[in-house]
């Protein structure tokens, strides 16, 4: 459990300071777009009040928003509690709950999810942004699915 939380607080400040830098520092509030690797990797702001690729964004879903993150973290954290041996499974759930409440950070402060990294490649250009959490939130997701389950049974000797 303490390396979840570990996990959750180094991605919160990853999230939180990356944010700092390129939105506020950089200006990319006011300039929207700064190219950094073009045409590979560009910084295109994107506030987003809805949820995953800015679904349900014409609603107001923030505090729902909110709710659900917590709620969600806050379960994956008592599982994580009660069965705390497996490192993987610690690290995966840190980088989840990590995510989701650096996010829910976002929608406290700026009553929108700040998401701004912009990645194309070979000639398609991709209209998605998104952000350090939801690397952590997908990244955590993920891991949860792969080590997550039950353990295969060992074989007795004969």
């Amino acid at each position: 459990m303490r390396l979840t939380l570990i996990i959750a607080a180094l991605v919160i400040a990853l999230d939180q300071a990356v944010k700092f830098l390129v939105v506020e520092w950089m200006g990319l509030k006011d300039a929207l777009v700064i190219d950094v690797i073009p045409p590979f990797l560009s910084f295109h702001m994107a506030w987003n009040r809805g949820v995953n690729f800015g679904l349900f964004s014409g609603l107001d879903m923030r505090w729902i928003l909110i709710g659900l993150a917590v709620v969600i973290s806050a379960l994956v954290l008592s599982w994580v509690w009660r069965d705390p041996s497996r490192v993987r499974v610690n690290i995966s759930a840190g980088l989840l709950v990590g995510g989701a409440l650096g996010n829910v950070i976002d929608r406290l402060r700026y009553g929108a999810v700040a998401d701004f990294l912009n990645m194309s490649c070979c000639g398609i250009e991709n209209p998605f942004a998104f952000n350090i959490a939801d690397i952590g939130v997908f990244l955590g997701a993920v891991g949860l699915v792969l080590f997550t389950g039950n353990a295969p049974a060992k074989k007795k000797p004969r």
